[in-house]
């Protein structure tokens, strides 16, 4: 269903932030995010300076480089448009804070952590907290599978999006009609299922099952 109508109104300000992801020839990942405020009318500055009309006050881009595991393995910012360059615009190699993060395990926390205040650019930090959820949208059906797997599978797993949303929810409708082998379908406590990964996870495990990376963990929903 669409909004309702608005009253009468004027646009005042446009925030967009958009994000790409890109396979690199190399196997590893860039997910690229661009930022931009703009506004319909001469933008007002400090100092009496003027911004005007068609040129954005914020343009900032972020990219990370990351492996098939979500780990951070590159970072950088540039801000293109700022309200005061030569000072906003100085910030971006703070974001090489990011590297060494994984994005599914308390990326946000951490973004936080690392560059909130004046650790950081407030905008670019902003648009950092969408890397995880553009991540796993890039990775669906190509990295994660997102179908059912065979019938005989003696270890199923529930497909990666299954419960992670209200639609998706295991006792939903969407799950009853197009993944009936996982309608009511009870997943395991988080605290006993994150053990169990720990337990697989050890370099001992993992020598014995005669695997040299760490298998993919299937978290229920994709925020950091």
């Amino acid at each position: 269903m669409p909004l309702s109508q608005p009253v009468n109104r004027s646009l005042r300000h446009t925030r967009a932030i958009t994000a790409q992801a890109y396979l690199r020839e190399d196997g590893l990942w860039d997910i690229e995010v661009n930022l931009t405020d703009t506004k319909p009318r001469d933008i007002d500055l400090a100092g009496g300076r003027i911004r005007p009309v068609g040129q954005p006050l914020h343009d900032l881009w972020l990219r990370v480089t990351i492996d098939e595991q979500l780990n951070v393995l590159d970072a950088e910012a540039c801000s293109d448009w700022v309200p005061y360059p030569t000072q906003c615009d100085q910030i971006g190699p703070a974001y090489r804070k990011l590297v060494g993060l994984n994005l599914r395990k308390g990326f946000r926390k951490a973004v936080r952590e690392r560059l909130s205040g004046i650790q950081g650019c407030s905008h670019l930090t902003e648009a950092a907290g969408v890397l995880p959820s553009a991540a796993i949208q890039a990775f669906a059906g190509e990295v994660i599978s997102i179908r059912d797997g065979a019938d005989d599978d003696p270890n199923p797993e529930p497909p990666y999006q299954l419960n992670g949303c209200h639609a998706l929810r295991f006792d939903g409708e969407v799950v009853r009609e197009f993944y009936p082998r996982w309608y009511g379908h009870q997943p395991k406590p988080k605290v006993r299922a994150e053990a169990e990964q720990a337990a697989v996870n050890t370099p001992q495990a993992q020598a014995a099952a005669g695997h040299g990376n760490v298998p993919y963990d299937r978290p229920t929903g994709t925020s950091g």
